[in-house]
C-alpha cells in the first residue's frame, strides 16, 4: 500500500498481489461460494486487493488512508524494508515454537488483532468476525471502545480470543472509571489504552470525499447503544469535539490505580514516553503511530522500537504495531526486541476481503510465513530472535537485548 496511489492495494510493492485475484468470482456470483480460503487468497497480497474491489471508494480510502500527507504512512512500510535479516547456518534448529505469553495471554503465535473502529463499515460481522477467527488461530483480540459491537457482543462472539479491551483515557473521568468496571466485570484479562488520540488526525483522503464517520454514530457506538453525538462527545472527550484538555501521566496513573486489570499503554514512540508510561503503572508498551493515521511526520514505528525497548532495560514487555502488513514483518519486529505484533489495517483488510474466512486465512498466511523465516534464520523458535539476526541497511547500530 503506497499513500501516492490510493488505487493499489495495500502492502502490494512487498506481499506479492496476483492480478488474477481480479478474476476469482464472475460479477453477481457469490466468490465465497466456489472457493475455500486458501484458493481465494493464495498470497496476502490477494487479500489486499479483494479489500480494495469490496469497498465502496471512499470507505476505502477511509481504511488505506492516513493523516495530512501520508509521510509516516509512507514511512511504516519503507521502514521495514530498511532491514534485512541475518541468517545463521547449520544450527540443528528443528520445527520452530511459535508460542509466547503476553500479559499472562497464551499465543500461539505472537500476533495479537488491533482495536480498529467502524468495523461495520468493513463487513457486516465487524469484530464478531475477526474475534471467532482469532479464537480459531489461538491469538488475542485487543476489542475496541468506538467499535460497532459492544466488548459484551464481540466476548460471547469469542470469548477465548476477547481477551484485551482497549479504552481512549480522555474526556469525563466517571465515564473511564465505569468503563474499568465494565472491562473487568466481563472478564477481560488486560486493557489498552490508547493515548495517541486527544483528537482525530487529520484524514485529508475523507475530506476531499465529504466522508465522515461521526455521522453514522451507529458504526462507533457499539459500546454506547443509546448514546448520540452529544452524549458520544462527554465519554469521548475531544476526540469527538476537539476542546478537552489532554489528561496528563499522574492523572492516568491515579485514575488506573483502582483497576485490578494490567494495562497496555498504546501509542509509544520515544523512550522517554516509554519510561513515563511504566512509571504510570502500564504493564506493557505498544510501540506505535497509529498506522500513520494520527500524527503525520512523526517516526516509524519500526525505527523507534531499538530506542524504546532499550530504554526499558526489560522492565516491562513491549509490543509492536503500525505497517505490518506480512509475517517476515512480524520477525523483524520480534528480531528488534518486541515481544508480540500488532496487525491492524491488514486484519481490518481481511475482513472487508472475506469476514471472518477473511481474517482466518490472513492469520494462517502470517503463521506460514513467520515459521519458514525462522525456520530460514537458524532460530530454533520466535524465543530464539536476537538482534544479531537483524541489521539496518543504513548501517544503523541495533543495542542489544
Amino acid at each position: 500500500m503506497t499513500a501516492a496511489d490510493a488505487s493499489a492495494p495495500a502492502g502490494a510493492t512487498r506481499s506479492g498481489a496476483s492480478p488474477a485475484a481480479a478474476t476469482q468470482a464472475e460479477p453477481g456470483t457469490d466468490p465465497f461460494v466456489s472457493f475455500t480460503s486458501s484458493d481465494r487468497f493464495a498470497t496476502v497480497g490477494e487479500i489486499y486487493e479483494a479489500a480494495r474491489r469490496a469497498l465502496p471508494p471512499p470507505v476505502w480510502d477511509f481504511l488505506d488512508g492516513g493523516s495530512g500527507g501520508e509521510q509516516t504512512l509512507r514511512a511504516n512500510l519503507s521502514s521495514f524494508e530498511r532491514w534485512s535479516v541475518l541468517p545463521r547456518l547449520m544450527t540443528g534448529a528443528g520445527e520452530p515454537d511459535l508460542a509466547r505469553s503476553f500479559l499472562g495471554i497464551e499465543l500461539s503465535m505472537p500476533v495479537m488483532t488491533s482495536p480498529f473502529g467502524a468495523d461495520r463499515l468493513l463487513h457486516r460481522d465487524g469484530h464478531l468476525a475477526v474475534a471467532r477467527a482469532n479464537a480459531k488461530a489461538g491469538v488475542a483480540s485487543i476489542v475496541p471502545e468506538a467499535g460497532s459491537y459492544s466488548w459484551e457482543e464481540v466476548t460471547m462472539a469469542a470469548p477465548g480470543a476477547a481477551r484485551i479491551a482497549q479504552l481512549h483515557p480522555m474526556g469525563n473521568p466517571a465515564n473511564f472509571a465505569a468503563m474499568l468496571r465494565r472491562a473487568a466485570d466481563l472478564g477481560f484479562s488486560a486493557l489498552c489504552l490508547t493515548l495517541d488520540c486527544p483528537t482525530a488526525g487529520w484524514r485529508e483522503r475523507n475530506m476531499r470525499n465529504r466522508f465522515d464517520v461521526d455521522v453514522d454514530v451507529d458504526v462507533v457506538s457499539g459500546n454506547y447503544p443509546h448514546a448520540g453525538p452529544a452524549d458520544l462527545a462527554d465519554t469521548l472527550g475531544q476526540l469527538f469535539v476537539r476542546r478537552e484538555p489532554i489528561w496528563t501521566w499522574d492523572e492516568l496513573a491515579g485514575r488506573m490505580a483502582g483497576s485490578p486489570l494490567p494495562w497496555l499503554a498504546k501509542g509509544i514512540l520515544t523512550g522517554a514516553d516509554a519510561v513515563a508510561a511504566a512509571r504510570a503503572g502500564a504493564a506493557g508498551i505498544l510501540v506505535s503511530n497509529h498506522g500513520g493515521r494520527q500524527l503525520d511526520a512523526v517516526p516509524a514505528a519500526l525505527d523507534q522500537l531499538p530506542e524504546i525497548v532499550a530504554a526499558l532495560g526489560g522492565r516491562v514487555p513491549v509490543a509492536l504495531d503500525s505497517g505490518v502488513r506480512r509475517g517476515g514483518d512480524v520477525v523483524k519486529a520480534l528480531a528488534l526486541g518486541a515481544d508480540v505484533v500488532v496487525i491492524g489495517r491488514a486484519a481490518a483488510m481481511a475482513l472487508a476481503a472475506g469476514g471472518e474466512e477473511g481474517v482466518g486465512r490472513l492469520l494462517e498466511l502470517f503463521r506460514e510465513e513467520i515459521s519458514t523465516t525462522v525456520k530460514l534464520l537458524g532460530a530454533t523458535g520466535v524465543d530464539g530472535l536476537t538482534s544479531e539476526m537483524i541489521t539496518s541497511a543504513a548501517g544503523r547500530a541495533v543495542p542489544g537485548w
